[in-house]
C-alpha cells in the first residue's frame, strides 16, 4: 500500500498519540476500524479531508527510489563527461555536489510531507451477530 513512515495517530478517546504501524495503516485504506493501543477501543479515521491526505500519501512512495536512480544516473553521466573532456574536474565535482544537494533536499521535503498525525475517532464496537452476518458475507465471496 503505502511505504510511509511518520504517521501518527491520536485516539479521540483516550488521548493519546502514537505511531501507526504497517497493519494499522492497511486498516485505514480499507476504512476497517482497528482498536487503540492505550484504550483499546475501536477507531477509525475522522472526516474527508484527511482521508484525502492520507490517500495523498500514495504519490510519495515512489519520490525515494526515483530519486535514488537519477541520482546515480546524473553522476554517472557527468563522470563519463569528465572522462570524454566535456567536463573538468572542478566543472564534475560541482555537478555532483549540486546532484547530491538537490538530491538531500527533495528527500527531506518528501520525509516532511509525509509526517502527519491522523485524528482517529472511536467507533463503537460490533455486535458478535453482526460481525458473524459480515464473516459469512465475506467467506461467501470467495
Amino acid at each position: 500500500m503505502i511505504a510511509a513512515f511518520g504517521i501518527r495517530g491520536r485516539c479521540a478517546r483516550c488521548d493519546m498519540t502514537f505511531e501507526l504501524k504497517p497493519w494499522q495503516l492497511n486498516a485505514i485504506a480499507i476504512d476497517e476500524p482497528f482498536e487503540c493501543v492505550y484504550c483499546q477501543s475501536g477507531l477509525q479515521l475522522r472526516g474527508r479531508k484527511q482521508q484525502r491526505q492520507f490517500r495523498a500519501l500514495d504519490q510519495w512512495a515512489l519520490v525515494r527510489p526515483s530519486m535514488i536512480i537519477l541520482t546515480c544516473v546524473t553522476l554517472l553521466v557527468a563522470l563519463v563527461a569528465e572522462w570524454v573532456g566535456l567536463l573538468s574536474v572542478i566543472e564534475q565535482l560541482n555537478l555532483s555536489l549540486v546532484t547530491v544537494l538537490i538530491h538531500c533536499l527533495v528527500l527531506r521535503f518528501a520525509r516532511h510531507r509525509q509526517r502527519m498525525t491522523l485524528d482517529l475517532q472511536a467507533v463503537s464496537p460490533l455486535p458478535i451477530e453482526q460481525l458473524a452476518r459480515v464473516a459469512c458475507a465475506r467467506l461467501r465471496q470467495r
